[in-house]
């Protein structure tokens, strides 16, 4: 079976049997500890699938190909000669990025040159390297758990500039590449992962952007900033500067600063990229505030009585919620709601997901009284101000006729009250200028809502104390 991109195609109706795949194993390279072998002087890769006894009863022959320019689209970011980390999934063209940077770095930029190849996927099988990786030198690995060692040999014994490495995945290796980048080498590499989310979620890969710890915070220090007094920070400087994302051949997302963009994510605000893609040889860049998680909101019994079928404020008994920041997510919201005590003549209920599944007394009192119980899966002000919204059914009656002059106006009202603001839903092209205007303003913001509702939300920048 041939396999392609646009589809599969049936080689022939015959079995392979033992003799065949004897034949195919005798005439390419021995196979590593990895099953992994190739063709002297080309990029092909062949895979064996053994049994139990060690034979081999099948085979993967990937068809390697050097493409030229594939690099052009992160160029700038390797001539910055800061450390780069390519992320995305399997077959995206990971290597194929990674072989063209080799080239370009050793015969453009003239610098040593050393590509660490595990699997001999970088520059082809035998002693002599494939021409795509152009001047660079290439150091071989006997056996897959070595790799970290001929990693550091290769800074060592060889005095490079800069390290090419593919895929890195165990703990070692994230060490060693650690060791790399703090002696000042320019690394780029490789690791298992498709976003930065992903990589934080790792623990073994997670060092490479810094690491997590969970740091506890005094009472009045956790009071004065909103939060809950254990909360995660970066543990370190990452490994790597600039992280990218390759969300296809011709697409990328751009991580130009990883230690803001881990602190962003770790304090659940939105995070700014870069979006490159390749079109027509050109590459157009444009800056977008990645989405954080939007909340999960379960509701239980039948909804609340809408606002507008209703007298009086709506009342909320929040279960394990924090009354500071729903407070701060009514006022943002300018809703007609008051926080209740308890459980007499209740409107709403709002609840955590850790206290939902333990089903304590004052949640099984609620579904008796029929009472809505909405859970959400943390405290932040983000999912509240989203969960109220729902709850409210809220509809805005009358659009700013100047969205930019609407951002400055909030903005110049929240640096002067210390509150938040909230802007009119607005496309994506207006909300990144209101982005930018915050920025301006040295204000936090950040998008949330969905589809045409979609919109900015702009807060003062707290005080939050980084590890470097």
């Amino acid at each position: 079976m041939a396999r392609f991109q646009s589809g599969e195609i049936e080689l022939g109706m015959w079995e392979v049997d033992y003799q065949t795949l004897d034949m195919v194993v005798e005439a390419v390279g021995e196979f590593s500890d990895d099953n992994r072998a190739g063709i002297a002087r080309t990029l092909h890769r062949i895979s064996a699938i053994r049994n139990r006894s060690g034979n081999v009863v099948g085979l993967t022959c990937r068809r390697g190909r050097a493409i030229y320019g594939r690099v052009e689209i992160i160029r700038d970011l390797v001539e910055s000669e800061k450390s780069i980390l390519l992320l995305g999934r399997p077959g995206i063209g990971k290597t194929t990025m990674l072989r063209e940077v080799a080239r370009v770095v050793a015969e453009d930029l003239s610098k040593r040159v050393i590509v660490v190849d595990t699997s001999n996927e970088i520059a082809g099988d035998g002693d002599i390297p494939h021409q795509g990786i152009g001047r660079s030198r290439r150091m071989q690995v006997a056996s897959p758990h070595l790799q970290h060692r001929v990693m550091i040999e290769a800074v060592e014994n060889h005095m490079p500039e800069t390290v090419i490495i593919d895929e890195i995945g165990t703990e070692l290796e994230a060490a060693a590449a650690r060791t790399i980048a703090e002696r000042g080498v320019q690394l780029v590499g490789t690791a298992h992962g498709n976003t930065l989310d992903n990589l934080l979620s790792n623990p073994t890969l997670c060092d490479l952007v810094g690491g997590v710890e969970s740091v506890t915070l005094g009472d009045g220090q956790a009071r004065r900033w909103g939060t809950q007094k254990s909360i995660l920070e970066r543990r370190a400087a990452p490994t790597f500067d600039v992280l990218v994302e390759i969300k296809d051949r011709d697409r990328i997302v751009v991580h130009r600063d990883v230690a803001a963009s881990v602190d962003s994510l770790l304090r659940r605000e939105s995070v700014l990229t870069e979006v490159r893609t390749h079109k027509d040889g050109k590459i157009e860049v444009e800056l977008e505030y990645s989405d954080i998680d939007e909340p999960e909101t379960l509701t239980s019994l039948s909804p609340p009585t809408p606002p507008n079928a209703r007298s009086g404020p709506m009342r909320i008994y929040p279960f394990g919620i924090n009354r500071k920041r729903l407070s701060q997510a009514l006022k943002s919201l300018r809703l007609d709601a008051e926080i209740v005590d308890g459980l007499d003549n209740v409107d709403v209920m709002l609840t955590l997901r850790s206290y939902y599944r333990k089903r304590p007394g004052q949640l099984r009192e609620a579904e008796e009284r029929n009472v809505p119980v909405y859970v959400l899966r943390n405290n932040s002000v983000a999912q509240l101000e989203t969960c109220l919204a729902s709850v409210f059914e809220m509809h805005v009656a009358v659009p700013p006729s100047d969205p930019i002059a609407e951002a400055e106006a909030a903005a110049r009202q929240v640096l002067e009250t210390s509150e938040t603001a909230e802007l009119w839903p607005a496309d994506s092209f207006t909300r990144r200028l209101q982005h930018q205007i915050a920025e301006r303003y040295n204000l936090n913001s950040r998008s949330f809502g969905s589809g045409p509702k979609r919109r900015v939300h702009l807060s003062k920048r707290l005080p939050w104390r980084r590890r470097s």
